[in-house]
Formats: C-alpha cells, sequence, structure tokens
C-alpha cells in the first residue's frame, strides 16, 4: 500500500511539473512579443507607433527599428498603390439621369498615415468612409454644371474636373489619387434614341451636303468642258477662208487621181461619161 502511495505522489510531482512547464511555454509566447524590442516594417508599408494607445506622429519607414516594449505598440500601414472602382447615380444640368461608373488608383500618404490612422482608426474601412462619399460628391457636383449632351462631348473635361475636386478632398484625409478615369456614361433610354435620331440627322445632312458639292462640282466642269468647245469651234471658223476650201478641193481631187488605175467603169446599158482629157 504504502508503495502504491509513493508511485501515485510521484505520478502527481510529475504532471505538476508538466503544468508548469506548459504553463511557462504559453507565457513565453504571450510575453515574448511584448518584450521584443526589435519591429520589421516590410516594403510598401509604414509604422505608426502608439504609446498606451496614443498615436505618435513618428512614422517609421521600411526596415528593422527599435521600440519600447509593452509601452510601444507598431501598426504596420500598406502605402501601395491600391484599385477602387465605384458607380452611381446622379443629374445633369438640362435634368438627365446619368448613371456613371469610375475607376480610380490611389495610395496613402507615407509622411501622413499617423494623422490618417488616427482620424480613421481601421483603414481597411477607408474606401467605405472617404473615397465612394468623397467620389459620389464629386461627381454629382460635377455632372450638374454640364448638360447630357456636354457629358459626352466634352468627357475629358468632365473628368478633370471630378478629379481635381476629389483630389482636394481626398489630399484632407491624407490620401493622394494617382489615377482617375470615367468607364461609362449611361443614360435613360428615351434621351439615348434622341441622341441616336440626331447624329442619324447630322449624318443625313453631312451626306446631302458633300452630294450638293458633288453636283456643283461637276456642273462646273461640264459648263468649263462646253465653254472649252465653243471657244475652239469659234476659233476654227475664224481661220476657214475661201482660199483653205480650194485648196482642200485641189487636194481631194489629186488624191482622187492617185487612186484612179486609168480603166473607165464598165457600165452596162449606161452611157459612157464624158471626160475632158485636155483638162
Amino acid at each position: 500500500m504504502a508503495g502504491f502511495e509513493n508511485s501515485f505522489n510521484d505520478k502527481l510531482r510529475s504532471f505538476g511539473g508538466l503544468k508548469w512547464l506548459v504553463l511557462a511555454a504559453v507565457l513565453v509566447f504571450i510575453v515574448l512579443p511584448l518584450i521584443n524590442p526589435f519591429v520589421v516594417i516590410n516594403a510598401g508599408n509604414r509604422g505608426v507607433i502608439t504609446n498606451f494607445g496614443k498615436v505618435d506622429q513618428i512614422v517609421l519607414g521600411e526596415g528593422l527599428h527599435l521600440r519600447i516594449p509593452v509601452m510601444q505598440a507598431i501598426h504596420e500601414i500598406n502605402v501601395q498603390i491600391q484599385k477602387g472602382e465605384g458607380d452611381g447615380d446622379s443629374a445633369s444640368k438640362d435634368m438627365q439621369q446619368v448613371h456613371i461608373k469610375i475607376a480610380l488608383n490611389f495610395h496613402l500618404i507615407p509622411e501622413r498615415v499617423a494623422e490618417t490612422f488616427q482620424a480613421i482608426g481601421n483603414l481597411s474601412t477607408v474606401g467605405d468612409r472617404i473615397i465612394i462619399p468623397a467620389v459620389q460628391e464629386a461627381v454629382k457636383a460635377t455632372t450638374a454644371k454640364y448638360t447630357a449632351e456636354e457629358l459626352i462631348s466634352k468627357r475629358a473635361e468632365v473628368r478633370d474636373m471630378i478629379s481635381a475636386a476629389l483630389k482636394e478632398r481626398m489630399t484632407r484625409h491624407g490620401i493622394a489619387i494617382d489615377e482617375f478615369s470615367i468607364v461609362n456614361f449611361q443614360f435613360s433610354p428615351s434621351f439615348n434614341q434622341a441622341i441616336e435620331a440626331k447624329t442619324t440627322a447630322e449624318q443625313l445632312k453631312l451626306k446631302a451636303e458633300r452630294d450638293l458639292q458633288r453636283i456643283e462640282v461637276e456642273a462646273k466642269q461640264k459648263v468649263a468642258s462646253a465653254k472649252a468647245e465653243a471657244e475652239s469651234l469659234s476659233l476654227q471658223r475664224q481661220q476657214v477662208t475661201p482660199e483653205m476650201i480650194r485648196l482642200r478641193e485641189v487636194e481631194n481631187q489629186r488624191l482622187a487621181l492617185e487612186k484612179w488605175d486609168g480603166h473607165l467603169p464598165n457600165v452596162t446599158g449606161g452611157t459612157i461619161p464624158f471626160i475632158n482629157v485636155n483638162k
């Protein structure tokens, strides 16, 4: 019986030692990160320091840094270029409903990530909390200054105006806009039909104008040709004289004699033509 009790006590002592070993390991994994004085900021990121929760305006760059254990925590913030897309409805100057789709590239300004982190907190929500409302406001304010047709014909100007308004607002939050583009404008079916009808009418008008120009050119060409022909005939008539006519007759007789073989034509039942051989 005594031997059994000793064996049981040994197992308890062994179990107690294992328990303390596990507890010590857990404490190491928990405490070690807290007392670790080193922190590495990866490429494309910046480090925001908080001292017992208070944001320090000093921003850590890429690489290895020291921190005060327990007191300081380092929040790694991505400052690389990110892509965002969105769409929304607005109204043009002539009260046409416009559905617009946009795309943009943006990044957090590295020197101001502490300020942005302090103002926004969870930076993964910057799109929903800052960018989307700003885009909607800039789009509505800009499209209201243009008619629906101008939104199409002055697309580049509209894009630049929206981009300028957006950059001004985003800069206040420490966000930089790298690229902004209008993917598409969509209007109501009735307006699209009106635009198509107007375009067709303009194309028909241009075709009619081109046909008229072609007819005018052809008419001028015919007039010029007729005028040249009349002037040529008039010049020929001026050059014809009695002497020229007599010369042509003599020339024709000479050609006829050159072709005659000296034989009179054989004619049955008729008279022989008289030829004055003396001449």
